[in-house]
């Protein structure tokens, strides 16, 4: 409904999509996505086949095919402005202050920001595995800093963990041994949302079943924080 032209869709799509791996649809696959989104929109039925042929055709469709006007405020000072507001340009500040901050119990709570982030263009989130600068905080002190260093204590070695539960003497990282290998747990959990809490749940109590009938020992002595770590550890491929 914003968009006035297809091209502009098209071209979006083509430069920046898929969010995680920009600019690898090929022109074909490009021209799908488009029709695909067009047909939701209702602007062409969900069997239509969108090529350089009949694009134009599709852009006399577009309901805002007629949105690119000059005649309005952005372009002419003489022209009916877009929106109507008091103008207020007196006792404006000349100093900014930040004062909002991202809480340190929150810091992490989503994952490392840094290895969500696209791998294009200039911006790059900060590393939320590691703590804040506790000093640039509002209000830093004692009671500030202790959840900073709360956060840094959490960020545990999943490799560490695995080598101080002597997991290393059955399980290897390519190759079945008297267990699975990592590669193989992590393939068969993969994408399963429930997987790390039935995984550290397992680790620390053992048992047998899950890849025959070896029983895996119990681990009663890891913290629930190690469980967690060496489980994600070896999901995340135990690298």
């Amino acid at each position: 409904m914003k968009v006035a032209t297809v091209s502009t869709l098209w071209d979006y799509i083509n430069r920046a999509m898929p969010w995680n791996n920009p600019k690898t649809l090929t022109t074909d696959e490009v021209y799908s996505v488009v029709a695909y989104i067009l047909s939701l929109a209702e602007v062409v039925p969900d069997n239509f086949v969108l090529s350089d042929k009949n694009i134009a055709e599709v852009q006399k469709r577009m309901p805002n095919r007629n949105g690119m006007t000059t005649e309005h405020g952005m372009w002419d000072l003489k022209g009916k402005p877009d929106v109507k507001n008091t103008l207020c340009m007196t006792n404006c500040a000349t100093e900014l202050k930040i004062t909002s901050v991202l809480p340190a119990s929150a810091r992490d709570a989503h994952g490392n920001l840094m290895e969500q982030h696209r791998p294009i263009g200039p911006a790059r989130a900060i590393d939320t595995s590691k703590p804040g600068d506790a000093k640039a905080a509002p209000g830093a002190g004692a009671a500030a800093s202790a959840p900073t260093k709360v956060a840094a204590a959490a960020v545990l070695n999943g490799a560490d963990i695995s080598k101080k539960a002597n997991c290393t003497a059955c399980h290897a990282a390519a190759s079945k041994m008297v267990g699975p290998s990592w590669a193989d747990i992590a393939k068969k959990y993969k994408g399963d949302a429930k997987a790390p809490a039935m995984l550290a749940q397992k680790v620390k109590a053992g048992g047998a079943g899950n890849w025959g009938a070896v029983p895996m020992p119990p681990h009663p002595n890891l913290k629930d924080n190690e469980l967690s770590a060496v489980v994600q550890w070896v999901l995340d491929g135990a690298k």
